[in-house]
């Protein structure tokens, strides 16, 4: 791994973990190798690559967003999604009691 790891590194920074994300993209690694050899969940090391990922769109739009847009669209699309769950709860909630056999609550 071309990533510089120093002997007990106490934190990620931003730019080791920039290191690694590289590494995963060029294949270099892959994200169970860095798993291992890290001690940390493959989960934590996907986010990074993702979060890379959304970043390097960002920065190659014609006019990126700031990083309260980005923050403030992916809150927006949350809460929509959020919103339609609860609607189709309810849905739910009332279909089955419309049911025979269906709970009177």
């Amino acid at each position: 791994m071309s990533v510089i790891v120093e002997e007990d590194f106490k934190r990620w920074t931003a730019k080791r973990k920039a290191a690694l994300v590289m590494d995963i993209i060029q294949g270099k690694t892959s994200i169970a190798e860095a798993s291992r050899s890290f001690d940390l969940p493959p989960s934590e090391i996907e986010e990074w690559v993702e979060e890379g990922k959304r970043g390097m769109e960002n920065a190659l739009r014609a006019k990126p967003l700031d990083v309260k847009e980005q923050y403030e669209r992916q809150l927006k699309e949350l809460q929509e999604a959020y919103g339609e769950a609860m609607l189709e709860l309810r849905a739910r909630k009332k279909l089955a009691t419309l049911l025979p056999g269906g709970d009177e609550k």
